[in-house]
Protein backbone atom coordinates (compact mmCIF):
# COMPACT_ATOMS: atom_id res chain seq x y z
CA UNK A 1 0.00 0.00 0.00
CA UNK A 2 1.70 3.23 -1.27
CA UNK A 3 1.33 6.67 1.56
CA UNK A 4 3.00 9.56 1.15
CA UNK A 5 5.57 10.23 3.79
CA UNK A 6 3.15 12.89 5.49
CA UNK A 7 0.29 9.93 5.70
CA UNK A 8 2.47 8.05 7.10
CA UNK A 9 3.34 10.38 9.74
CA UNK A 10 -0.40 11.27 10.39
CA UNK A 11 -0.92 7.48 10.90
CA UNK A 12 1.45 7.59 13.80
CA UNK A 13 0.02 10.44 15.45
CA UNK A 14 -3.09 9.48 15.31
CA UNK A 15 -1.92 5.92 16.92
CA UNK A 16 -0.43 8.47 19.62
CA UNK A 17 -3.74 10.27 19.94
CA UNK A 18 -6.59 9.05 21.34
CA UNK A 19 -10.14 9.68 20.00
CA UNK A 20 -10.95 11.94 16.93
CA UNK A 21 -7.84 14.08 15.26
CA UNK A 22 -9.37 17.10 13.62
CA UNK A 23 -7.70 18.62 9.93
CA UNK A 24 -7.54 21.88 11.66
CA UNK A 25 -5.32 20.47 14.53
CA UNK A 26 -3.61 18.05 11.40
CA UNK A 27 -3.14 21.28 9.43
CA UNK A 28 -1.04 23.26 12.18
CA UNK A 29 1.22 20.23 12.95
CA UNK A 30 1.78 19.65 9.42
CA UNK A 31 1.75 23.28 8.11
CA UNK A 32 -0.50 22.34 5.10
CA UNK A 33 -3.69 23.86 4.14
CA UNK A 34 -6.93 22.19 5.47
CA UNK A 35 -7.52 21.30 2.04
CA UNK A 36 -4.34 19.14 1.47
CA UNK A 37 -5.15 17.45 4.89
CA UNK A 38 -9.14 17.14 3.73
CA UNK A 39 -6.97 15.02 0.88
CA UNK A 40 -4.90 13.15 3.08
CA UNK A 41 -8.03 12.18 4.95
CA UNK A 42 -10.04 10.87 2.22
CA UNK A 43 -7.16 8.51 0.62
CA UNK A 44 -6.60 7.47 4.23
CA UNK A 45 -10.13 6.75 4.71
CA UNK A 46 -10.90 5.21 0.91
CA UNK A 47 -7.96 2.91 2.00
CA UNK A 48 -9.63 1.63 5.33
CA UNK A 49 -6.51 2.96 7.47
CA UNK A 50 -9.13 5.73 8.90
CA UNK A 51 -13.13 6.67 9.77
CA UNK A 52 -13.51 9.56 8.49
CA UNK A 53 -15.98 11.59 11.37
CA UNK A 54 -17.19 15.22 11.59
CA UNK A 55 -14.22 17.56 11.00
CA UNK A 56 -11.47 15.05 11.27
CA UNK A 57 -10.28 11.63 11.82
CA UNK A 58 -9.99 8.47 13.69
CA UNK A 59 -9.02 4.75 14.10
CA UNK A 60 -11.62 2.23 12.71
CA UNK A 61 -13.79 1.00 15.58
CA UNK A 62 -12.11 -2.01 17.24
CA UNK A 63 -14.46 -4.35 16.57
CA UNK A 64 -13.48 -4.30 12.60
CA UNK A 65 -10.90 -6.58 11.67
CA UNK A 66 -8.55 -4.67 9.27
CA UNK A 67 -7.41 -6.54 5.88
CA UNK A 68 -3.42 -7.58 6.40
CA UNK A 69 -2.42 -4.50 4.52
CA UNK A 70 -4.35 -1.88 6.58
CA UNK A 71 -3.33 -3.50 9.67
CA UNK A 72 0.49 -3.84 8.82
CA UNK A 73 1.46 0.09 9.26
CA UNK A 74 -0.97 0.78 11.77
CA UNK A 75 1.56 0.38 15.29
CA UNK A 76 4.39 -0.80 13.21
CA UNK A 77 6.94 1.03 15.60
CA UNK A 78 5.18 -1.30 18.26
CA UNK A 79 5.19 -3.87 16.34
CA UNK A 80 8.93 -3.70 15.30
CA UNK A 81 9.64 -3.35 19.10
CA UNK A 82 8.02 -6.21 19.95
CA UNK A 83 9.73 -8.28 17.25
CA UNK A 84 13.01 -7.18 18.26
CA UNK A 85 12.56 -7.90 22.01
CA UNK A 86 11.30 -11.39 21.41
CA UNK A 87 14.72 -12.34 18.43
CA UNK A 88 16.54 -11.47 21.97
CA UNK A 89 14.79 -13.56 24.47
CA UNK A 90 14.54 -17.12 21.76
CA UNK A 91 17.10 -19.62 22.24
CA UNK A 92 19.30 -20.56 18.70
CA UNK A 93 18.52 -24.03 17.08
CA UNK A 94 14.82 -24.06 18.72
CA UNK A 95 11.73 -24.77 16.95
CA UNK A 96 8.67 -22.09 17.28
CA UNK A 97 5.48 -21.95 15.76
CA UNK A 98 4.99 -18.27 14.45
CA UNK A 99 1.04 -16.89 14.19
CA UNK A 100 -0.71 -15.12 11.68
CA UNK A 101 -1.11 -11.10 11.49
CA UNK A 102 1.46 -8.33 11.10
CA UNK A 103 3.28 -8.44 14.61
CA UNK A 104 4.30 -12.30 13.53
CA UNK A 105 5.52 -10.75 10.08
CA UNK A 106 7.72 -8.36 11.88
CA UNK A 107 8.87 -11.05 14.62
CA UNK A 108 9.68 -13.06 11.06
CA UNK A 109 11.58 -10.00 9.68
CA UNK A 110 13.79 -9.70 12.96
CA UNK A 111 14.61 -13.55 13.09
CA UNK A 112 16.48 -13.59 9.71
CA UNK A 113 19.43 -13.96 11.39
CA UNK A 114 18.54 -16.32 13.90
CA UNK A 115 20.68 -19.59 13.48
CA UNK A 116 19.46 -22.77 13.31
CA UNK A 117 15.77 -22.03 13.73
CA UNK A 118 12.94 -24.36 12.70
CA UNK A 119 9.85 -22.43 12.04
CA UNK A 120 6.04 -23.95 11.34
CA UNK A 121 3.82 -21.38 10.69
CA UNK A 122 0.68 -20.38 8.08
CA UNK A 123 1.24 -17.37 8.02
CA UNK A 124 2.55 -16.60 4.41
CA UNK A 125 4.35 -13.70 4.46
CA UNK A 126 6.58 -15.22 7.43
CA UNK A 127 7.58 -18.25 5.87
CA UNK A 128 8.98 -16.34 2.38
CA UNK A 129 10.58 -13.93 5.00
CA UNK A 130 12.54 -16.35 6.17
CA UNK A 131 13.09 -18.73 3.46
CA UNK A 132 15.64 -16.23 2.43
CA UNK A 133 17.56 -17.87 5.01
CA UNK A 134 18.74 -21.37 4.10
CA UNK A 135 19.93 -22.03 7.56
CA UNK A 136 16.42 -21.97 8.81
CA UNK A 137 14.09 -24.42 8.05
CA UNK A 138 9.99 -23.23 7.23
CA UNK A 139 7.11 -25.48 7.04
CA UNK A 140 4.12 -23.79 6.03
CA UNK A 141 1.06 -25.56 6.59
CA UNK A 142 -1.11 -26.08 3.27
CA UNK A 143 -5.07 -24.62 3.43
CA UNK A 144 -7.22 -22.04 2.24
CA UNK A 145 -5.79 -18.75 1.35
CA UNK A 146 -7.60 -15.92 3.04
CA UNK A 147 -6.52 -13.00 0.63
CA UNK A 148 -7.91 -10.62 3.24
CA UNK A 149 -5.31 -11.78 5.77
CA UNK A 150 -2.33 -13.71 3.77
CA UNK A 151 -2.20 -16.66 5.55
CA UNK A 152 -3.91 -20.37 5.27
CA UNK A 153 -6.54 -21.65 7.70
CA UNK A 154 -9.03 -24.63 7.90
CA UNK A 155 -8.87 -28.20 9.25
CA UNK A 156 -6.15 -29.58 6.90
CA UNK A 157 -3.92 -26.47 8.77
CA UNK A 158 -5.13 -27.75 12.23
CA UNK A 159 -4.06 -31.62 11.44
CA UNK A 160 -0.51 -29.87 9.93
CA UNK A 161 0.32 -28.21 13.51
CA UNK A 162 -1.09 -31.46 15.77
CA UNK A 163 2.04 -33.31 13.87
CA UNK A 164 4.43 -31.35 15.89
CA UNK A 165 6.20 -31.24 18.98
CA UNK A 166 7.47 -27.60 19.76
CA UNK A 167 9.42 -25.66 21.66
CA UNK A 168 7.85 -21.98 21.47
CA UNK A 169 5.00 -21.11 19.97
CA UNK A 170 4.58 -17.33 19.30
CA UNK A 171 0.86 -15.31 18.31
CA UNK A 172 -0.93 -12.80 18.62
CA UNK A 173 -4.27 -12.55 19.38
CA UNK A 174 -7.39 -10.33 17.64
CA UNK A 175 -8.00 -9.35 21.20
CA UNK A 176 -7.66 -9.75 24.96
CA UNK A 177 -10.71 -9.56 27.09
CA UNK A 178 -10.96 -8.20 30.48
CA UNK A 179 -11.30 -11.69 32.02
CA UNK A 180 -8.50 -12.49 30.22
CA UNK A 181 -9.92 -14.32 27.82
CA UNK A 182 -7.93 -14.81 24.44
CA UNK A 183 -9.76 -13.57 21.37
CA UNK A 184 -9.79 -14.32 17.62
CA UNK A 185 -12.49 -13.12 14.96
CA UNK A 186 -13.32 -16.60 13.40
CA UNK A 187 -13.64 -20.32 14.92
CA UNK A 188 -10.79 -21.34 12.36
CA UNK A 189 -8.14 -19.05 13.84
CA UNK A 190 -9.60 -19.92 17.49
CA UNK A 191 -9.04 -23.64 16.04
CA UNK A 192 -5.32 -23.11 15.34
CA UNK A 193 -4.36 -20.96 18.36
CA UNK A 194 -5.93 -23.83 20.24
CA UNK A 195 -3.44 -26.56 18.28
CA UNK A 196 -0.45 -24.06 18.93
CA UNK A 197 -0.75 -24.09 22.54
CA UNK A 198 -1.40 -27.71 22.85
CA UNK A 199 1.54 -28.68 20.87
CA UNK A 200 4.05 -26.42 22.26
CA UNK A 201 5.85 -26.79 25.17
CA UNK A 202 5.98 -22.66 25.80
CA UNK A 203 3.49 -20.08 24.36
CA UNK A 204 4.81 -16.58 24.68
CA UNK A 205 2.21 -14.18 23.03
CA UNK A 206 2.36 -11.14 21.63
CA UNK A 207 0.31 -8.30 21.79
CA UNK A 208 0.33 -4.38 21.52
CA UNK A 209 -2.06 -2.81 24.18
CA UNK A 210 -4.82 -1.83 21.21
CA UNK A 211 -5.46 -5.39 21.69
CA UNK A 212 -6.68 -5.15 25.20
CA UNK A 213 -10.23 -5.27 25.58
CA UNK A 214 -10.79 -5.38 22.10
CA UNK A 215 -14.09 -7.03 20.84
CA UNK A 216 -13.54 -10.41 18.97
CA UNK A 217 -16.44 -12.99 19.19
CA UNK A 218 -14.45 -16.04 19.34
CA UNK A 219 -12.84 -17.65 22.93
CA UNK A 220 -9.53 -19.56 21.76
CA UNK A 221 -8.16 -20.03 25.35
CA UNK A 222 -7.43 -18.56 28.87
CA UNK A 223 -4.16 -16.22 29.38
CA UNK A 224 -3.15 -18.67 31.86
CA UNK A 225 -1.98 -20.75 29.14
CA UNK A 226 0.46 -18.41 28.22
CA UNK A 227 3.86 -18.27 30.22
CA UNK A 228 4.74 -14.67 28.96
CA UNK A 229 3.43 -11.68 27.33
CA UNK A 230 5.23 -9.43 24.97
CA UNK A 231 3.89 -5.77 24.89
CA UNK A 232 4.91 -2.17 23.22
CA UNK A 233 3.85 -0.08 26.49
CA UNK A 234 3.08 -1.10 30.49
CA UNK A 235 -0.69 -1.37 30.89
CA UNK A 236 -2.35 -1.18 34.50
CA UNK A 237 -4.65 -3.44 34.10
CA UNK A 238 -2.87 -5.87 31.73
CA UNK A 239 -0.48 -5.84 34.54
CA UNK A 240 -2.98 -7.04 36.91
CA UNK A 241 -4.35 -9.81 34.65
CA UNK A 242 -0.71 -11.36 34.09
CA UNK A 243 0.04 -11.17 37.69
CA UNK A 244 -3.79 -12.95 38.68
CA UNK A 245 -2.53 -15.72 35.48
CA UNK A 246 1.21 -15.97 36.00
CA UNK A 247 1.68 -14.80 33.24
CA UNK A 248 5.00 -12.86 32.76
CA UNK A 249 4.28 -9.47 31.34
CA UNK A 250 7.62 -8.00 29.27
CA UNK A 251 7.51 -4.73 27.72
CA UNK A 252 9.84 -4.20 24.97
Amino acid sequence: MRLTARQKEILRYLAQTPGVLSSSLLSEKFDVSVQTIRKDMNELSDKGLVRRVHGGISFPSDNDNLSFSNREVIHLTAKQKIAQRIVEDLPQGISIFLGIGTTPKQVAHALLDHPGLTVVTNNIHASLIMSRNPQINVYLAGGAVRSSDEDTVGESVTRFYRQFNIKIAVFGVGGLSQKGELLDFTPEEADLTQAMTAQSQTCWLIADQSKYQRYAPVVSGKLDAVERFYSDQHHADIADLCFKHQVNYIIS
